[in-house]
């Protein structure tokens, strides 16, 4: 079962190698950390936004999905806007307010930046299928393959545990013992869901040790994992991105080194 609803594994993006986009995003991401321009963040985002048609998403599931980032990046802008380092024509100056034109310019740059390394990933890894990436990490990252597995079961168990966190609120109500309190209903509901995770994690390992999962050797895999050409343009568009993105950063005067002499 996909992350998503059937409708976004249609898109160009959503049938590539998780794995080329764990890449993609790293290469897009990678020159943005180690510079704080508004230049390049901003030139980075529009073209990555050439990439979000081809996700499979509706504009309702894109906003959705990304909706915690559009929120987040004017907060942080903001909170760098009113105490971010002072310099340049100050407008601002009240207790530990300080706005001024260099922090106005760092909040600039902070809201572009924000937007140009989250949004990809989100749309990116939005249309994951657990098994699909559990696949490429093991067979072509070539990562333990008990390590991925487990991981893999663990994220599998995510959707019952909210299964039975509902019920276990139905059942508490059903008794009559979650009218009142509700930090002491909450402490006791999530003491209960790690009882019953302990639990049902033990069953899990014996049953995963008991069908061979982690039997030494070499594994053999039911679906393989394939790196082909698409994998390969997703890369190479993510690293064109962060190329076109750094060579205008460098050409508008813009570009600041975060790791240099200050």
């Amino acid at each position: 079962m996909s992350l998503l609803d059937t409708r976004a594994r249609t898109g160009a993006v959503a049938r590539i190698n998780p794995v080329a986009k764990l890449a993609a995003s790293a290469v897009i991401a990678l020159p943005l950390i180690l510079t704080l321009d508004w230049v390049s963040a901003a030139v980075a985002l529009a073209l990555e936004s050439v990439l979000f048609v081809f996700a499979g998403l509706s504009w309702r599931e894109f906003w959705m999905r990304t909706w915690p980032v559009w929120l987040a990046a004017p907060l942080t802008a903001v909170t760098i806007a009113l105490y971010g380092a002072a310099s340049g024509q100050m407008y601002v100056d009240w207790l530990l307010v300080r706005v001024s034109e260099g922090s106005l310019t760092l909040a600039l740059a902070t809201f572009f930046r924000v937007l140009a390394v989250a949004l990809p990933s989100v749309v990116l890894f939005v249309t994951v299928d657990p098994t699909d990436l559990a696949d490429g990490l093991a067979q072509l990252l070539r990562l333990p393959a008990r390590f991925v597995l487990g991981a893999l079961a663990g994220l599998r168990m995510v959707g019952l545990f909210l299964d039975d966190w509902r019920a276990l609120e139905l059942a508490r109500r059903a008794r009559g013992v979650a009218d009142r309190g509700r930090i002491r209903r909450f402490v006791g509901m999530a003491f209960a869901l790690l009882v019953l995770s302990i639990r049902r994690g033990s069953k899990l390992a014996t049953a995963m040790e008991a069908r061979g999962f982690g039997a030494p050797g070499v594994r053999t895999w039911a679906r393989p994992s394939r790196f082909g050409r698409r994998e390969w343009l997703l890369v190479m568009a993510g690293a064109a991105i962060s190329a076109i993105a750094v060579t205008a950063s460098v050409t508008a005067g813009t570009w600041n080194f975060i790791l240099g002499p200050r």
